[in-house]
């Protein structure tokens, strides 16, 4: 493992909501490390590939990276208002992705859903 690739993922490893490339980027440098801005997407984009990191779109369609809490395909759920993101298994979706797919005739697919709201916390207050 390079030594970016490790500050990258020792610093993905310590936060623990989602973050752009371009902060996590500032985190390493003013930890100290020189990583480029190129390498950090990179670092990023091999460990999106290897099913390490979730990735959403922020309000503004920027990509915001964390460590990935669960091993299987999941889905989001994330409050508009505080950001919270949580995981959510959901079968229906995925047996209607199925579907889809398979009167399709398209191969090799994947697929993501986002779903935004207001957390319980931020509708009631």
């Amino acid at each position: 493992m390079t030594r970016q690739r490790k500050a990258v993922e020792e610093a993905l490893s310590k936060n623990k909501g989602f973050c752009s490339a371009q902060d996590l980027h500032a985190t390493l440098r003013a930890q100290g490390n020189r990583v480029g801005l190129a390498t950090v997407y990179s670092q990023l984009r091999v460990m999106v590939d290897a099913g390490m990191l979730d990735v959403i779109r922020s309000d503004a369609g920027e990509a915001m990276y964390r460590r990935c809490g669960a091993g299987d395909h999941h889905h989001h759920l994330r409050c508009r208002s505080c950001g919270n993101v949580e995981e959510l298994h959901a079968p229906a979706v995925e047996t209607w992705a199925s579907e889809v797919v398979s009167s399709s005739g398209y191969r090799d697919v994947s697929h993501s859903l986002e779903i935004t709201g207001l957390c319980p916390a931020c509708a009631s207050g």
